[in-house]
C-alpha cells in the first residue's frame, strides 16, 4: 500500500516517465547502426551553403503592389484595396497619414489606437496630443511635417502587431517614404525604428543619434532619428528628459539644413 501511495504521489506531482535508478552514460553506448562497417566507403558529400530564406508569397505580393504606386494617392488606394493583411478586416478605418508631405520632415509611429481608428488619422489620441505639444515646444506643427505609422490599421485591443503583420505592412511604409522623399525621418518607438533601420537594438540604445535609413527607390540613405514613443512617455514621465534632448537635436539639425 505504501508503494501504491508513493506512485500516486508521483503522478500527482506530474511524473509521467520511469527513469533508471543510476545515471546511464548514453555516449558510451555504440549504436547498432554505427557498429556495422560498410564494405564500400561512401563518397563524401559536398556541403552546399543554405540559400537565404525566400519571402512568403503575401509579402512578395505586398512589395509588388506597393512598388506599383506612383503617387501618394495611388498608395492610399492600394492600401485600401489590399486584402492580404487581416488587420484591415477588424479595423474601422485605414489610418494613412496627416500633415504636409512637402515639408521635408516625416515622422513614423508604430500603429493606430482606438481614437486614430475612429478618426482615420494618426496621432490624434492622448499620445498624439502629447506629441503635438512636444513638437510645438520646438516650433513645429503638422504643417511642418508629415506623420504616418508602420501599421496603418489598428490591431484588435491595441495589441502589438505580429512579425507577419509588420512584414506585410513594411513595403507600403517604405514606398510611402520613397514617394515623400523626406530630408529627415523621425522614428517613434522601437517597432518603427527596427522596421526601418533593421537590427534588433532597443530604442534606448538607438535614440539620441541620427542614423542612415536605406530606403528602396531613393538614391541615398535618409538621416533618421529614433525617439521614444509618446505613449511610453505617458507611462514613464521620467523619460521626458531624454526626449527633450532628442527634440533639441532635431531642432538644431533642421536649423542647419
Amino acid at each position: 500500500m505504501d508503494m501504491l501511495a508513493a506512485l500516486r504521489l508521483q503522478l500527482d506531482w506530474g511524473a509521467d516517465e520511469a527513469l533508471d535508478e543510476a545515471p546511464r552514460d548514453r555516449l558510451s553506448v555504440v549504436p547498432a547502426a554505427a557498429a556495422v562497417v560498410p564494405s564500400v566507403a561512401a563518397a563524401p558529400r559536398e556541403v552546399q551553403p543554405h540559400p537565404p530564406p525566400a519571402q512568403p508569397v503575401p509579402v512578395l505580393r505586398a512589395q509588388e503592389i506597393a512598388a506599383a504606386a506612383a503617387t501618394l494617392e495611388d498608395l492610399r488606394a492600394a492600401l485600401a484595396a489590399f486584402d492580404g493583411c487581416a488587420l484591415a478586416a477588424t479595423a474601422t478605418n485605414l489610418v494613412f497619414a496627416d500633415g504636409n508631405p512637402h515639408a521635408g520632415l516625416m515622422l513614423v509611429g508604430e500603429g493606430p489606437g482606438a481614437e486614430e481608428d475612429r478618426a482615420g488619422k494618426p496621432f490624434v489620441g492622448p499620445s498624439g496630443q502629447l506629441l503635438d505639444r512636444m513638437l510645438g515646444s520646438i516650433g513645429l506643427t503638422r504643417q511642418n511635417y508629415l506623420i504616418t505609422n508602420l501599421i496603418p490599421w489598428r490591431p484588435p485591443g491595441n495589441r502589438n502587431p505580429t512579425d507577419a503583420e509588420v512584414a506585410l505592412c513594411l513595403p507600403f511604409l517604405l514606398r510611402h517614404i520613397a514617394l515623400v522623399r523626406p530630408r529627415h525621418l523621425v522614428l517613434l518607438g522601437a517597432l518603427a525604428a527596427r522596421a526601418v533601420l533593421g537590427g534588433t537594438s532597443g530604442i534606448t540604445r538607438l535614440r539620441g543619434t541620427w542614423r542612415p535609413a536605406v530606403i528602396p527607390g531613393l538614391p541615398e540613405p535618409v538621416p533618421a532619428l529614433p525617439m521614444l514613443h509618446p505613449a511610453y512617455l505617458l507611462r514613464t514621465p521620467s523619460a521626458k528628459r531624454e526626449t527633450w534632448a532628442d527634440l533639441r537635436l532635431l531642432r538644431r539639425t533642421l536649423d542647419g539644413s
